[in-house]
């Protein structure tokens, strides 16, 4: 054994000096081999002269070579296989999070595709966030998963991966990490659930959740009709059939260029994601060889091709929050006001709940994101590059829409704007956002006084009370509900109607808050306002009876109270204490950003971006 400790070993003061400087040669590898490298031949022959990282691993001759190999070949794997590029399949499978309940068949099929390739299929775990089980809320550990899901990928011998995520919080925190790490990376999402159904009608979670439970709230419907709707409306594995979040981010994911055409609404169960699964295992192997990383495809022009689909497609108003998070990742600003120019010359055609009657089992029937993308042709980027290893262009030549009902053509649109607005005014001087698409016709301008609860707990307590001074003309404010106040930014801005008006039959009023919404919401629903209350936003200023006024067509959202008013009540404010005082969830309070800026933490992003953005917050 002696013979291991020659030469440059035999100066090492023990194990823990060569470990240590073997971390320091991988560490000096993932920062500058993985960035400085030459990059595959333009006619994407192959990676002639560029060290994989795996290669780093099992191909040295001294001690750590000698270990890496002994310990996987232990595992099953051959001197064959460690000669091939090694695929990590991040696997997020959590019997906590029904979402990704099927996710251990889909990695089967894409460890197929793998091997059939030429790669090493390598699965590892990160951890999974189910949208319906964690609480207070998954904006909580999206940044956790993004880190978790980084560090992975750094730390390991991997040369590739694909990201296997679907519910709401897993597909962003999968794109963030990727950006950082920036080595070849793919995404393939598990896939809608089939329709609900219930007396021969079609059931979306959670749109008709909120629907059953406001109507049981009423009266309308009895306890044993609730449970048979419960029964009813999630009836095969996969995520949410509605434009909710987590299909807003698998057709984002698509629609950047980090998923193959197609992915994004095929149903879960449906044989067709399986052979899509042994595709992306194939397709991982490729974009190794060929050298085709993640910022080689998230340009800034697809950034905006991936606005222009969530426009057209009434998408969550959480992939604002996502895209510039994933942006600032990428060393990129992304505006608010890049959303709202984009959301002004993009028209809604996709025909989905809630803002429209289908689901994704009929976008899917259509011809889904391929199909969506090719009515918008003329308002995307086609020269942006894909995991194809095409263009968007060249994707799209075969796209064909199947049903006119379910994507309308851009000169039919079924609103000529896209879903979602940016609003300004002095109530959220840094932005508020509402989904436009989903609000009731009479309300898109409005004039109303306050009602005010100022914790996410005053609503719950006094919402129902039936001496509560409110009328349908009211707007209903909730503060300290954002990023630091809630704490971490709940989906609770589809604040409730009052008992005492739903029984009236009232279903829609303005709402306002700092917090999120479900992209499955729907209604005149007002959230993300910047600053948020808990740091002194005009929000915490607000008072029961103040005039608000809304108008979505000219993006204004005015507290009528004059500004020496406003500043002698910010005179008297006081921060709320901290939820936190120890722990992951005091990390998060004191480094996550404002919603317009992604609520990314600030020591996550670029060095010099993270300067340039906190140096104008300070500036503010």
């Amino acid at each position: 054994m002696k013979t291991l400790f020659t030469g440059r070993h035999r100066k090492s003061s023990g194990w823990s000096n060569l470990y240590n400087s073997r971390l320091e040669a991988k560490g000096r590898w993932s920062m500058e081999e993985h960035t400085e490298t030459s990059r595959a031949d333009s006619d994407g022959s192959g990676a002639a002269g560029r060290r994989l990282k795996s290669e780093a691993y099992f191909q040295e001759k001294d001690l750590w070579g000698f270990i890496h190999r002994s310990f996987t070949k232990s595992m099953g794997y051959t001197e064959e296989d460690l000669r091939k590029p090694v695929i990590g399949i991040c696997n997020t499978f959590s019997e906590l999070n029904k979402c990704h309940s099927h996710f251990n068949e889909l990695v089967d099929y894409v460890k197929r595709g793998v091997w059939q390739a030429g790669g090493v299929p390598m699965e590892f775990p990160t951890i999974s966030i189910g949208e319906p089980y964690v609480k207070p809320t998954t904006m909580l550990l999206r940044n956790l998963m993004a880190m978790d899901t980084e560090e992975m990928m750094k730390g390991h011998p991997i040369d590739g991966v694909v990201l296997l995520g679907g519910c709401d919080k897993t597909v962003p925190a999968q794109l963030m990490a990727a950006a950082s790490v920036n080595i070849p990376a793919i995404v393939l999402t598990g896939g809608p659930m089939l329709n609900g159904r219930l007396g021969g009608r079609s059931l979306g979670a959670c749109t008709d959740c909120y629907g059953f439970t406001l109507e049981h709230k009423a009266g309308n419907i009895t306890d044993e009709e609730l449970a048979v709707a419960e029964d009813a409306i999630c009836r095969s594995d996969g995520h949410c059939m509605v434009m909710g979040t987590a299909s807003t981010m698998a057709s984002i994911a698509e629609a950047i260029g980090m998923a193959l055409p197609g992915c994004a609404a095929i149903p879960a169960p449906d044989s067709r994601r399986r052979h899509l699964s042994e595709r992306t295992g194939k397709q991982i192997v490729e974009l190794v060889r060929r050298d085709i990383r993640p910022r080689d495809i998230m340009t800034a022009e697809a950034m905006e091709n991936a606005i222009t689909v969530t426009m057209a497609s009434g998408g969550s108003t959480n992939a604002i929050i996502h895209l510039v998070a994933i942006s600032q990742r990428l060393g990129r600003k992304l505006p608010l006001e890049t959303f709202d120019d984009i959301s002004r010359r993009t028209p809604f055609i996709l025909n989905l709940r809630p803002s429209g009657k289908y689901q994704m089992e009929e976008y899917f029937e259509a011809g889904g994101v391929p199909a969506l993308m090719k009515e918008l042709e003329p308002l995307l980027h086609g020269g942006c590059l894909t995991v194809t290893g095409r263009t968007v262009t060249e994707n799209l030549v075969q796209a064909v829409t199947l049903d006119r009902e379910v994507i309308r053509s851009v000169a039919e649109p079924l609103d000529r704007e896209g879903g979602i607005a940016v609003l300004r005014g002095n109530l959220a001087p840094d932005g508020a956002l509402i989904k436009q698409t989903a609000v009731s016709a009479h309300l898109k301008r409005h004039t109303g006084r306050a009602v005010v609860f100022e914790s996410p707990a005053d609503l719950q307590l006094r919402i129902d009370d039936p001496e509560l001074a409110v009328d349908e003309h009211s707007v209903l404010v909730l503060k300290n509900a954002g990023p630091k106040g809630a704490p971490a930014m709940p989906e609770i801005g589809q604040i409730p109607i009052p008992q005492k008006l739903l029984v009236r039959g009232i279903r829609d009023m303005v709402r306002i808050s700092d917090a999120r919404i479900s992209g499955t919401s729907y209604g005149a629903l007002i959230v993300h306002a910047a600053p948020e209350a808990a740091v002194g936003g005009t929000l915490a200023l607000v008072q029961d009876g103040d005039e608000i006024e809304l108008d979505i067509a000219a993006r204004r959202l005015v507290l009528k109270v004059p500004d020496e008013e406003l500043a002698r009540r910010r005179a008297s404010w006081k921060a709320p204490e901290p939820h936190y005082d120890r722990g992951y969830g005091l990390l998060f309070h004191e480094h996550v950003l404002q919603a317009n800026l992604g609520c990314d933490f600030d020591f996550l992003l670029p060095a010099e971006l993270r300067r340039e953005l906190l140096d104008g917050a300070k500036q503010d």
